[in-house]
């Protein structure tokens, strides 16, 4: 089962799933911890292979990893502590995550709050993606993966939250890094589902003003998406909730505080 920590509030009966993106750990949710403690019962869960979740069963290793997989590790947990119907947080590629299990189990989803959403990739990010599976078995992923943190987090504003990123996906060795990569492949066709259909789960999307590979694809998904709201900060980048902790933590807890 994958490493989970609980915070539990004294009266609070409402929880809160922190869902982390690829090459993090839950350690990338550090800013929002004091503010939601005061308000909410929180979960944070490392997802396999990452943070404190690598000591898994090799017979999940040896599977290939999807989207369906990786998201029914959440769903685990979730059964393993009896969580009620909760409201669920995800950053970058974890947005993908909290958005797959709202599909499978809406029942558990009160909201969403979605941080630097991946809601499309357009040609910058395909080529990324591209270039990824070709080299992702000659090159060592560091290398990649420093590379693909200083394009989607270019800006010295961004170190921040590049950095982060980056020591966190040290802890990940290269087989691991290419098993999440693999997912790669399902990401536009299963992308592409999620914007057609509207689960009716109110959303909320907070995006940087400097995340130019994917605030473009979110405001589209907003206009089609009747309960979505999406809130862009300005002189942001990808990672908002590192970059600009205060803002996204009042817009956060306001948005849940009104779905609780």
């Amino acid at each position: 089962m994958l490493y989970y920590k609980m915070f539990h509030h004294a009266a609070s009966k409402e929880w809160v799933v922190f869902i982390h993106g690829a090459g993090g750990s839950s350690a990338v949710w550090f800013k929002q911890l004091k503010d939601f403690q005061k308000h909410f019962n929180l979960l944070l869960i490392d997802l396999r292979g990452h943070g404190k979740s690598t000591d898994l069963p090799k017979a999940i290793y040896n599977q290939e990893y999807t989207f369906e997989a990786v998201t029914k590790d959440i769903i685990e947990v979730l059964d393993h502590v009896k969580l009620p119907p909760a409201h669920f947080m995800g950053v970058s590629l974890g947005t993908i995550l909290a958005r797959q299990l709202a599909e499978l189990e809406p029942e558990r989803v009160k909201s969403l709050v979605m941080a630097g959403a991946v809601t499309r990739l357009n040609v910058k990010s395909r080529l990324l993606v591209f270039l990824g599976n070709t080299f992702k078995k000659v090159i060592p992923y560091m290398w990649l993966y420093r590379l693909f943190a200083y394009i989607i987090l270019p800006r010295k504003q961004h170190s921040e939250s590049r950095n982060l990123f980056i020591q966190e996906a040290q802890k990940l060795c290269q087989k691991e890094f290419i098993r999440w990569f693999k997912l790669t492949k399902d990401i536009n066709p299963l992308l592409k589902y999620f914007k057609e259909v509207d689960l009716g789960i109110p959303t909320l999307y907070v995006m940087g003003d400097q995340d130019l590979m994917f605030l473009e694809p979110v405001k589209k998904i907003v206009r089609q998406h009747k309960n979505s709201i999406l809130e862009t900060l300005n002189e942001c980048g990808h990672v908002v909730n590192v970059e600009r902790p205060d803002e996204f933590n009042r817009l956060s807890l306001e948005f849940i505080k009104n779905k609780s």
